[in-house]
């Protein structure tokens, strides 16, 4: 039969040996482990000899940013595991139909059984990790460290084990923990951005200098855009200094790709939606009287709360047929532009020329003038000014400083959701605006700390808002909610509240950000702002991460006892339906796990299709001929079955020859 499939993710530091194996075949050597089995591994002399010229030499100081536990947190992003999403149907929404992907699981998981498949396909990542204030991680990777432990590998004993000095290690400690859950998890998050990628981390001042010494370090310092400040209101409980922001750090894959390629970010501008509206009801009241309009459209724009973004657009003052403009300097920056004679309109008699010259040339000043686009004063005595139109400049480069009140998430969330449910909940509009900003219209956006899942609503908004076809991915670990339950009243209040929404259903952070995602897209479906467009999807499939689908034979058949191979059917859980051994494969074979699926009846026989015959699959027992006929006959890329498929022995002998006939192109795979 044909190669099996592996069912288990990359081993990272083979394939990374194996690469420097490519390149310095010399430095590679082999050991045997304590089974006698002979693996290759990196001759570090060797290597080092090779790169002599540019290694760091040794008892040199140099910069380095460490800390205890780094390298096995290091080396547990890239150890394998033998895990598997396994689709959950009667929680998604429009499952045959979506391209969004919802995952309940541990979020490194998540990262190793998705890499090979999304490998530079997302455009951008947001994610919220846990603050450090101190309480414990859910995460199940092992990278908390003892008191004992840190002080052992940090250097707070001598070489007589007395300690150096008292309690230093527990603030180190205290970093450690949270450093060794976040880097493994960056290192494989980077694998994911495209090369005009980018990710936004959401922080505060406790882990905030710690994190960007991390992403310097993963993603490039050079990579490193800015740190975006969000000012989201003032607090009352401070000793010393109301704290009311955070940080949002934000890196890009490769500020040389988006460079050569003249990318730059753009956004709409806040409080436009509110000016349009305001005019619109002005011109209705006022029909072409421009005065009138104008008159009262100042007076509105000095009634606004000074925090109304539209606010930041008032000297947009002026109005005529067009619109909404204000009157922009016509003279050229800086002093030097032509000079030359322009006649006023109205008395015929040459204007003031401004003293720094004017800013076009004199035939495109004068195309301006033809089209109505240059205001000019009472008489020729006043300069002229260019009407710099508000529709024509809807969009600017983002400021890395705004101002968001954070209430107001936590109001528009409890809206949705008919009571509090959940405790600080990141803003959905200002992740889209984020989105907004640095993807495509049909981008993959991915947050792996989805909490309530704002990411998941963010782009459901963005689509709407530009008709685009984005979708998403999200990951969130099935965090009881009863470890985020205070001791404060509104704290219990707000679980109370959880409990009593999800009734029957688990009550964990995951079933939160489902229900979310769900209300949030009926929602938006019902509203009028999607009347306009082709319906946008709403929808997404869950997955939920288990155990591998394969038993232990699978992947050591050598220490299965022949008793339980008597004992075993084939090597499938038996708990485990056809579809959860599609996904896996699917994940294995590079298609993604929002790929379109055909389920077709051919001979009696459950056969899938993916993505128009990237891959065909049939996972039946009893499979003949005719089947494996039909199905070679269809010409897919790969071709799958179980390894005890075959109805006989001479179907198992024929299984390749078929597909050397209809289809010579198709990769057949087993399991």
């Amino acid at each position: 039969m044909d190669e099996k499939l592996k069912m288990h993710t990359e081993d990272l530091v083979q394939k990374n040996v194996d690469v420097i194996a490519e390149l310095f075949p010399d430095c590679i050597t082999e050991y045997t482990d304590e089974d006698n089995v002979p693996h290759r591994s990196i001759d570090f002399d060797a290597l080092k000899r090779r790169l002599s010229g540019a290694a760091v030499p040794d008892g040199k100081e140099r910069y380095v940013f460490t800390w205890p536990g780094k390298s096995e947190s290091l080396r547990n992003a890239f150890a394998p595991i033998s895990k598997a999403v396994r689709p959950c149907v009667s929680d998604s929404v429009d499952f045959q139909s979506t391209r969004n992907v919802y995952i309940e699981g541990d979020n490194l998981d998540a990262l190793k059984l998705l890499r090979e498949t999304y490998l530079g396909k997302v455009d951008m990542i947001y994610i919220d990790p846990p603050y450090n204030t101190g309480s414990d991680f859910v995460y199940n990777d092992k990278f908390s460290i003892s008191e004992e432990d840190y002080s052992q590998v940090s250097g707070d004993y001598d070489e007589y084990g007395l300690r150096l000095q008292v309690n230093t290690g527990s603030n180190g400690r205290y970093h450690t923990t949270w450093l060794n859950m976040i880097y493994p998890r960056l290192v494989l998050a980077r694998d994911f951005l495209s090369d005009k990628g980018a990710i936004f981390i959401s922080i505060d001042d406790n882990e905030q200098a710690n994190l960007k010494h991390i992403c310097d370090e993963v993603f490039g310092e050079t990579n490193f855009v800015t740190t975006f400040t969000w000012a989201a209101g003032r607090k009352n409980d401070s000793k010393l200094v109301s704290v009311s922001h955070e940080y949002i750090l934000c890196y890009v894959k490769s500020m040389d790709h988006l460079r050569q390629n003249a990318v730059k970010w753009r956004e709409k501008k806040q409080g436009l939606e509110d000016i349009y509206k305001k005019y619109d009801q002005l011109r209705k009241k006022y029909g072409s009287d421009n005065k009138a309009v104008e008159k009262e459209l100042n007076a509105w724009y000095k009634s606004l709360d000074p925090s109304n973004p539209a606010t930041n657009h008032k000297h947009y003052n002026k109005v005529d047929s067009r619109g909404i403009f204000f009157a922009a300097d016509i003279s050229w920056p800086g002093g030097g532009g032509p000079k030359y004679e322009v006649l006023h309109p109205v008395t015929g008699k040459p204007i003031r020329i401004p003293s720094r010259g004017w800013l076009y040339t004199e035939s495109r000043l004068k195309e301006l003038i033809d089209d109505d686009r240059v205001l000019f004063g009472a008489d020729e005595n006043s300069v002229p000014c260019v009407k710099s139109y508000l529709r024509e400049h809807e969009f600017s480069a983002p400021y890395s400083v705004f101002y968001k009140d954070g209430r107001a998430s936590t109001k528009r969330l409890r809206e949705l959701m008919g009571a509090d449910v959940f405790q600080n909940p990141k803003d959905e509009e200002i992740i889209q605006s984020l989105i907004q900003f640095c993807t495509d219209d049909d981008s993959i956006v991915m947050d792996f700390f989805s909490g309530s899942a704002s990411t998941a609503h963010a782009v459901f908004l963005q689509n709407i808002s530009d008709g685009g076809r984005r979708s998403f991915i999200m990951v969130q670990v099935p965090e009881p909610l009863e470890n985020l339950k205070g001791s404060s009243e509104a704290s219990k209040k707000i679980y109370d509240n959880a409990v009593k929404l999800l009734g029957n259903k688990p009550h964990n952070v995951s079933e939160i950000g489902k229900e979310r995602i769900r209300r949030a897209g009926s929602s938006l479906s019902s509203s009028q702002s999607t009347l306009d467009r082709s319906r946008p999807d709403l929808g997404f499939r869950v997955f939920k991460i288990d155990s591998s689908n394969m038993n232990d034979v699978y992947y050591d058949p050598q220490s299965v006892t022949k008793d339980i191979l008597q004992l075993s059917a084939d090597n499938i859980k038996s708990d485990r339906t056809p579809e959860d051994l599609l996904f896996q494969v699917m994940l294995e074979l590079g298609a993604e796990l929002s790929s379109k699926i055909e389920i077709l009846t051919i001979g009696g026989k459950k056969v899938f299709d993916v993505d128009d015959g990237f891959i065909t699959a049939c996972f039946d027992k009893d499979v003949d001929n005719s089947l494996v006929e039909h199905i070679a006959k269809r010409e897919p890329v790969f071709a799958v079955f179980r390894d005890s498929s075959m109805a006989s022995d001479a179907v198992a002998i024929n299984y390749s020859e078929i597909f050397k006939t209809f289809s010579p192109s198709t990769t057949t795979k087993v399991l």
